[in-house]
């Protein structure tokens, strides 16, 4: 089986809309836990247009058994323009400059 960008082959998801300001706590990195335990998952994406506490952070990475990768609204508006998702591109640029090397006299 084919892995995407994060390692995983199958991926279990948690998505919450909370206000920005917000900062999701390791309760709920907890509660994510114990959702994939209950599936019998291995690994899971938290994803929170929020902002996770430091301590939220932690938890998730020293799971042993489970892998958690945490996508706060910041990475996951990064991750919607790199992979244009959820987005329209509206202009785009192009900037040239010459390449020496193709017009090199030793050719």
């Amino acid at each position: 089986m084919t892995a995407d960008k994060f390692g995983f082959d199958s991926i279990y998801i948690q998505a919450k809309k909370w206000n920005t300001d917000t900062v999701v706590s390791r309760p709920e990195i907890q509660k994510f836990l114990g959702a994939l335990v209950g599936q019998g998952a291995t690994k899971g994406v938290f994803i929170t247009t929020a902002k996770f506490s430091s301590g939220a952070y932690e938890y998730a990475k020293k799971q042993l058994n489970t892998k958690i990768v945490l996508i706060d609204g910041v990475r996951l508006t990064n991750l919607m323009i790199e992979y244009n998702l959820g987005v329209s591109v509206i202009e785009s640029y192009e900037i040239k400059r010459i390449d020496y090397d193709f017009f090199n006299e030793d050719i």
